[in-house]
């Protein structure tokens, strides 16, 4: 007990923490309990006031306190003990009694913030009864004064209502209208956000669970009163309290009762008018429903004819995208009883009725501007109810029809038939899957119109400016579910091939259309698509490459070609595509008689044919993202003719006369190979390249012999024999393209999988004729070593010392042949590194050691960064294996080590290798990984635009821009380095300075982000130059430059303080 008093009087004195922390102990200890600290604390809970103040001020002035009660002192010790006192240690005695003595401290008004307090935590407790409840709640309401309180003060009252209404509602009900009179007045003029929201929360279970019908307007008066709510929150707001959480809880207010609906309409027409109409829309999205349809039916016609300005007249599409979604609910509230009366349309009465009268009125003009919103007026009705569906549909479809028909309004056909599709588009939304089942069939909107509409659609596809609009509007039709027969879309298919035939089709718009149209009936029915569309597509397919000055001819061909690119798609349609177009090439293969005489022109024939193969790899590429099943069965079907045509023109004599041998057509097949053979299964690509590697390495042409083209047994295949013909060796992309797509655990055909790699490699830096060539096997080889360095272990050990010794370090080496090397070791070190193996850092490092040597120093420093940068090559897509944030953790450590390196002042040759391999990097990686370090990159980057590599200084430019990006870029540093900004990237933008456009377009674009990035005070000295040296750039002779000089000048014109 002495301790218990000590820790009373050292409180009283001191007020400290420690105290109280001491005393909880102790009672959880079971050394005390609550009733020897109220007997401890004596004087201070129980003595009369008069004697307290005494008492404190001489307290007080021994101790030299600030002027407090200590009535109030031990009040407040007590709230502390209870809210932090174990429950179990509180019996329900003791609750009890510690709530019959916080209420009567409430009457005083130096002890009710304390009260206050312990109340709360007293409510909390499990012994707190509804008892307790009523004997809290009547004194609350009798001795506090919410507006001689400071926030925090009413913040704890509403805390312990809340409290209540969760615990206890019951007993609060059992009040009835003095729990509600009460409460009224409690609330009465908050201002608060934070106590709003507990205001809101507490109002809203009293609307929707207490009789309120007494009460109804003073409750109504005490939340409307905050609507709208314009709160702003201030920056940096602990509390996180925003905007929309305070209009979400008073939503939840004024939709929680019917009896708000006569007293609020009227003021939510007021507030549509008086400038706040969004917030105003989202509420009467939510009210409308639960004011109930009597109410909403009073309100209608004041409704309609608000929410109508926001749609005919609109400030911005937002707000009337948002007038149309409530005049949706308007006309649900009021009709959703009418659907199971299913009534006829001449039973339609009210709103929906004289809108639509008035929308049809105005939909007599159909060239109006008033046309359009009032048709989306009627689409909006499409999706209310079934009944007012249906009026709409026999109002509206019917007059537009007639409208189209009418010989007077000929001129207006074409925004005819846009309204028309519009409603269209709204019947299709509007129906269901439910609604178009077999069984239901009679209840899809369109079906009683549909004859009609089918005729007006296609008579509008002959009108130039209907066309886009009537094909829309088929698609809609088509999209709708058990609207059309068989037999009508095989009718519509025949008319759009009617326009296909009838002329060229030089509108995009139009095309895109035509196309979206024969991909969705092709999705229903393939048949019409593939019999009637497809034949007429491959016959406007010219037999012979048109001339090189035929232009249009080519343009013709690109357009058929892109037809059939995006139709044929589905499996079937896609299976006739790749028929015809494989024929077509190899009737293209087919040398004419002109190229005897040396007067053939291979290069039209060899661009045709490479347009043809990019149609099917494009085709291809889009089936692959669709995720298509039937990809793989070209690996037999397909690949094997282009292994053909390639071979032979390959071995042919007179290879330039043959369009097969060209590079492009077979990195073209080299693509297609690669996205059939990584749809396959590991043992299909085993098989697979159980035929290419006999091709390729033993000159066994029974793989290429599969085809058009008879291929004689005796010709030699050997394309990567060191003195193999430029035509043979420029086939090797297709192995390449084999290899990179394989699963892991496929092996390879071969006795030493080590040999084999350094054989490629070795082929790479030897005899490669050219950078295709050479890319191909190195991607080939870096993809093994990625997915099988378990197997490659001799040539981890052993090889790579070699190749660096012998084509690196070598002085015998030639410079081509040793930029070569290092860009094996970067894919090596690449492979390693991607997959996560501890000999990519060692590999890494040997890189530094070359960043002295002249000849492949810079070469070298790039590498740094193109080891982490993203590929095509070593992806998920091709089975790679890539280990979780390699690249971050690799820029982790290698960041900190050129950072240093060009910071350093030895070799300046040394510090811009460094400088060239930081561009490089952080080109390559996020900008999360190295934006916390941009205070010490911001130095060198500058230096890094002042080095004459062209590629350095967009990778600059660009990292730059990257960091400018997002939400909140990294201004400080910016600001710190304007000046030396603004005069660089002025240096870079100009053509006389700078001859490379892609740099002068990157610095362009940086000076057009300064203003959003820096404060004015800081870039207005440079304002004037900055505007006076982009006037010159708006002469540059490249339109894109042009561009965004324009952009840039724009920005800095308008950026004022």
């Amino acid at each position: 007990m002495e301790r218990i008093e000590r820790f009373v009087r050292t409180w009283i004195a001191s007020g400290r923490e420690e105290e109280v922390r001491e005393t909880v102990a102790t009672i959880s200890a079971g050394d005390a309990t609550l009733l020897d600290v109220v007997k401890a604390l004596g004087d201070y809970l129980t003595a009369e006031e008069d004697n307290l103040r005494t008492k404190g001020n001489a307290t007080r002035t021994y101790l030299n306190l600030s002027w407090y009660p200590l009535i109030a002192k031990g009040v407040e010790f007590l709230s502390l003990l209870i809210e932090k006192c174990p429950p179990e240690k509180i019996t329900r005695s003791a609750v009890r009694v510690l709530t019959t003595f916080m209420c009567s401290k409430l009457e005083d008004t130096e002890t009710i913030i304390p009260a206050l307090s312990g109340i709360k935590s007293l409510t909390a407790q499990s012994g707190f009864t509804s008892g307790d409840t009523l004997e809290v709640v009547k004194a609350i309401f009798a001795h506090v004064r919410m507006r001689v309180l400071v926030q925090t003060q009413r913040f704890v009252v509403f805390t312990i209502i809340d409290t209540l209404m969760a615990q206890h509602r019951q007993a609060l009900k059992s009040m009835g209208e003095e729990f509600l009179t009460g409460y009224i007045n409690l609330a009465e003029g908050e201002k608060d956000p934070r106590n709003l929201l507990l205001a809101f929360a507490i109002a809203r279970v009293i609307l929707i669970e207490f009789d309120i019908s007494h009460h109804v307007e003073e409750l109504f008066n005490i939340t409307f009163c905050y609507f709208p709510i314009t709160f702003r929150p201030p920056p940096d707001d602990p509390y996180g309290i925003t905007t929309d959480d305070l209009k979400r809880t008073l939503r939840g207010c004024l939709d929680a009762t019917p009896l708000f609906g006569t007293l609020a309409i009227p003021l939510f027409v007021e507030k549509l008018t008086a400038g706040s109409p969004r917030d105003t829309l989202q509420t009467l999205d939510v009210c409308l429903p639960v004011y109930g349809s009597l109410v909403v039916r009073e309100n209608a016609k004041k409704l309609w004819n608000t929410l109508k300005l926001e749609i005919f007249q609109p400030t911005d599409i937002e707000t009337e995208t948002m007038a149309l979604k409530t005049v949706q609910i308007l006309v649900q509230t009021i009709y959703a009883a009418y659907d199971d009366a299913a009534p006829s349309d001449l039973e339609m009465e009210g709103l929906a009725k004289d809108v639509c009268d008035e929308c049809v009125r105005i939909l007599k003009e159909p060239e109006k501007s008033q046309a359009k919103p009032a048709m989306r007026v009627l689409c909006a009705f499409m999706s209310t109810t079934a009944s007012v569906a249906q009026f709409t549909l026999a109002q509206a479809l019917p007059y537009l029809v007639k409208l189209f028909r009418n010989p007077d309004e000929i001129q207006n056909r074409g925004a005819v038939l846009q309204l028309l599709t519009d409603l269209i588009k709204a019947a299709r939304d509007a129906t269901t899957t439910e609604t178009a089942s077999e069984s239901d069939a009679d209840k899809i909107p369109l079906t009683p119109y549909k004859d009609e509409v089918l005729a007006v659609l296609t008579v509008g596809l002959q009108i130039p400016s209907g066309c886009r609009a009537a094909l829309e509007g088929l698609l809609a039709m088509v999209n709708t579910p058990k609207l059309l027969t068989d037999e009508e879309l095989g009718f519509i298919v025949h008319k759009v091939n009617e326009i296909l035939t009838g002329g060229d089709v030089e509108d995009e718009d139009v095309s895109d259309a035509i196309l979206e149209l024969l991909t969705g009936i092709s999705s229903i029915s393939p048949r019409h698509v593939s019999q009637t569309t497809l034949p007429l597509l491959f016959t406007s397919l010219p037999d012979n490459a048109p001339a090189r000055d035929a232009e249009s001819d080519r343009v013709k061909y690109w357009r058929t070609l892109s037809f059939l690119k995006r139709l044929c798609i589905q499996s079937d349609l896609f299976e006739t595509l790749v028929v015809r177009l494989s024929t077509k090439i190899e009737l293209l293969c087919i040398p004419p008689i002109e190229a005897s005489a040396g007067e053939y022109d291979v290069e039209p024939t060899s661009a045709y044919a490479h347009s043809i193969l990019r149609t099917l790899a494009d085709a291809l590429a889009k089936k692959e993202s669709l995720a298509h099943t039937d990809l793989v069965k070209y690996l037999d079907r397909l690949v094997p003719r282009l292994f053909n045509l390639h071979i032979h023109a390959a071995l042919t004599t007179d290879a330039d006369s043959l369009i097969g041998s060209h590079p492009r057509l077979v990195a073209v097949s080299a693509e297609i190979l690669t996205v059939v053979m990584q749809t396959a299964p590991a043992q299909k690509q085993e098989a697979f390249l159980s035929g290419i590697f006999p091709l390729f390495f033993d000159g066994k042409l029974e793989k290429g012999t599969d085809g058009h083209w008879k291929i004689p047994q005796d010709a030699k295949f050997y394309p990567f024999g060191g003195d193999a013909p430029s035509s043979q060796k420029n086939l090797v992309p297709l192995f390449g393209a084999a290899i990179i797509a394989l699963h892991k655990e496929v092996p390879l055909p071969v006795g030493n999988e080590s040999e084999f790699l350094n054989k490629l490699v070795r082929w790479c830096l030897l005899d490669a004729e050219n950078p295709v060539q050479f890319e191909a096997v190195l991607h080939a080889a870096a993809s093994l070593l990625n997915k099988g360095a378990e197997a490659y272990q001799e040539f981890l050990a052993q090889s790579v010392d070699e190749l660096w010794n012998t084509f690196l370090t070598a002085s015998s080496a030639s410079p081509d042949v040793r930029k070569r090397m290092v860009t094996v070791w970067t894919w090596i070190t690449k492979a390693l590194l991607t997959r996560g193996h501890p000999l990519a850092q060692s590999f890494t490092d040997r890189l530094f050691t070359l960043f002295g040597d002249h000849i492949v120093s810079w070469d070298a420093a790039r590498a740094i960064g193109q080891i982490v940068c993203q590929d095509k090559i070593l992806t998920k897509k091709h089975h790679a294996v890539i280990k979780f944030l390699f690249a971050q953790k690799f820029a982790n450590t290698m960041l900190p080590r050129l950072i240093d390196g060009a910071q350093s002042p030895a070799d300046p040759s040394l510090q811009n290798a460094y400088l060239v391999a930081l561009a490089s990097l952080i080109k390559s990686i996020p900008k999360t990984v190295y934006a916390h370090q941009m205070s010490s990159l911001m130095p060198l980057l500058l230096r890094g635009l002042d080095l004459p590599d062209h590629e350095i200084r967009v990778n600059v430019i660009q990292t730059l821009l990257a960091v400018a990006e997002g939400p909140s870029p990294e201004s400080a540093f910016i600001a710190e380095h304007a000046s030396s900004l603004v005069s660089t990237m002025l240096r870079n933008c100009m053509v006389k300075e700078m001859p490379s456009a892609r740099v002068r377009i990157a610095a362009l674009q940086y000076l057009a982000t300064l203003p959003r990035l820096v404060r004015y005070d800081v870039l207005h000295p440079q304002k004037a130059v900055v505007l006076r040296e982009l006037a010159k750039a708006l002469d540059d002779p490249k339109k894109a430059v042009r561009r965004e000089a324009v952009e840039a000048r724009t920005n800095w014109y308008k950026f004022t303080g």
